[in-house]
């Protein structure tokens, strides 16, 4: 009842604080990507506006009126924050304030109707889809059901907004076609307006691991060379691919976007490069996890140039919320394990022993399979695994926490409150 009463509220203000100042909203919206689109999309934009963007992952129907507020972060149970909140929020009615130029909001769906929810409350002048696919089917039974609901983003924009959509994404482009405003793509097919091409993994000559991918931008004649530090997947480009695509929209030029791109840095447990123990490499990828983004992250390890003795490890934790795709979801990732040569396999968590499994079954050697039940326990033994030059892949559901793995083998753990996914 409270918590009922509490967005009821928040609604109303932030409402009212949005007629009053009217912002540019940039809404983002998608089955993966959107955090880490959301934080390019700010880095392109902030040279040109003042902006405010989602704190974190805050993309719900309390998370996005605090961004509106400028509250920071939530207060939970404390009346006392929810307080300093509301007048916050009361003091940007009464009298007139410095306000952001631009928001930029990542809107998240849980369950059917949230992207309505908040799409009313935010209608936005550029909506970005970034994927459809399988996350959430708890909630969500089919990908058509994903579909109806993502597709609101750009389907609720007004003529004279902007939809900007991933064109290698077959469902995204469908249900864009449905949207009155006029729509931008990008990606790597032929034919996207924000078109990616020659993507390659720079290597520092001293120490021998990757440091960015470099890749090219064609958009209306042009081509734009583009470096994403600490970036090591080429799955990571899309969102930089949209960012342009809305800064173009916004009016920023192209090579000033690309170059503001310069500035970016992935986000804590979303394919971030940290320097492990005995000198180790960690991809921590601990944020969350789906199929499409592990078989992503699998490929780019696969991929990594590494020593002759190096060795790949893959710490793979339960993709969590697939319903009844659940145990097909982990065996098509365990077989993808042993197709790509992976040398050691970890699990943590009961859905992921059916990846272990299925690895096994494909071929992979049983004695390089470990799974565990908590994060803690794969820490330990994976530390004692290790030698010089291992690469190590991390990636889990959010409810798994490994980033506790991730903590437990990086070289500067007094590091962790900065670079790591926080609970």
């Amino acid at each position: 009842m409270l918590k009922n009463l509490l967005i009821k509220l928040l609604y109303s203000v932030s409402k009212k604080i949005l007629r009053k100042y009217q912002p540019k909203i940039i809404g983002i919206t998608g089955s993966v990507g959107k955090t880490s689109t959301k934080e390019a999309v700010a880095v392109a934009l902030g040279a040109k506006f003042s902006l405010r963007q989602s704190l974190k992952s805050y993309n719900n129907e309390i998370g996005i009126p605090l961004t509106i507020i400028g509250a920071g972060e939530t207060p939970g149970r404390s009346m006392v924050g929810w307080l300093v909140v509301f007048g916050r929020a009361l003091g940007l009615l009464i009298s007139t304030k410095v306000y952001p130029e631009v928001l930029v909001l990542e809107m998240g769906a849980d369950k059917p109707g949230d992207i309505a929810y908040l799409t009313r409350l935010a209608p936005c002048d550029v909506g970005v889809l970034t994927s459809i696919s399988h996350a959430h089917t708890q909630a969500f039974k089919t990908l058509q059901q994903i579909a109806r609901e993502k597709k609101i983003i750009v389907t609720h924009l007004a003529g004279d907004a902007q939809a900007v959509l991933n064109f290698d994404d077959d469902l995204v482009v469908e249900v864009g076609t449905q949207s009155k405003a006029p729509r931008l793509t990008y990606g790597f097919k032929y034919g996207a307006d924000f078109q990616a091409s020659d993507a390659k993994l720079i290597y520092n000559p001293a120490s021998g691991w990757p440091e960015g991918i470099n890749f090219k931008v064609s958009s209306a004649g042009h081509i734009v060379p583009v470096f994403l530090p600490g970036v090591v997947a080429e799955h990571l480009i899309p969102a930089a691919l949209a960012a342009l695509a809305v800064a173009n929209a916004c009016g920023v030029n192209l090579v000033d976007a690309a170059l503001a791109l310069e500035d970016l840095l992935p986000c804590p447990g979303r394919m971030r490069l940290l320097p492990g123990v005995k000198h180790t490499l960690v991809i921590d990828d601990s944020y969350n996890a789906n199929p499409s983004s592990t078989l992503s992250a699998l490929h780019t390890l696969a991929d990594l140039r590494i020593g002759e003795t190096a060795r790949r490890y893959a710490v793979l934790g339960d993709m969590l919320e697939l319903g009844t795709e659940t145990e097909n979801a982990h065996r098509a990732v365990g077989f993808k394990v042993a197709e790509l040569g992976v040398d050691y396999l970890i699990t943590v968590g009961e859905a992921a022993k059916q990846l272990a499994h299925a690895a096994e079954e494909a071929g992979h050697d049983p004695d390089r399979i470990a799974t565990f039940a908590d994060a803690t326990s794969a820490a330990r033994f994976l530390q004692d695994k290790l030698d010089e030059g291992d690469v190590v892949l991390i990636k889990g559901s959010r409810g798994m926490h490994l980033e506790l793995v991730v903590k437990e083998i990086m070289a500067d753990p007094e590091q962790a409150a900065d670079v790591l996914v926080q609970a």
